[in-house]
């Protein structure tokens, strides 16, 4: 994967993950501004990943996109709003963090 892929995937998940914040958010104060405000960021999100999928394909791109925002939920979830998951759950989490990395792996090409 290329600097200027790893980057753009960042900026992506920094979109989501704000996305995330304020939709939870929105749970705790049902205000229809944060509603919509989670709307534009889950559309900007999703914009940037057009991107990405040109560069990496599909597949790549969205198992990456999916995996990364579930971690980076839970940790928002965590530090922010003090939820704590489980045992299984926090296993769940781990392996989607090797998913990352098995994905990430250099040697693996586009074909």
């Amino acid at each position: 994967m290329s600097t200027a892929f790893l980057s753009w995937l960042a900026a992506a998940m920094a979109v989501f993950l704000a996305a995330s914040a304020t939709l939870r958010q929105h749970v705790d104060d049902g205000r229809w501004l944060t509603l919509v405000g989670a709307l534009a960021l889950y559309t900007l999100g999703n914009l940037m990943m057009v991107r990405l999928m040109r560069e990496s394909g599909m597949t790549v791109a969205i198992s990456l996109s999916a995996v990364l925002q579930l971690v980076l939920a839970a940790a928002v979830g965590l530090v922010l709003f003090h939820e704590r998951p489980t045992a299984l759950q926090t296993a769940g989490i781990a392996l989607g963090v090797v998913s990352v990395a098995l994905i990430l792996w250099p040697g693996g090409g586009r074909t």
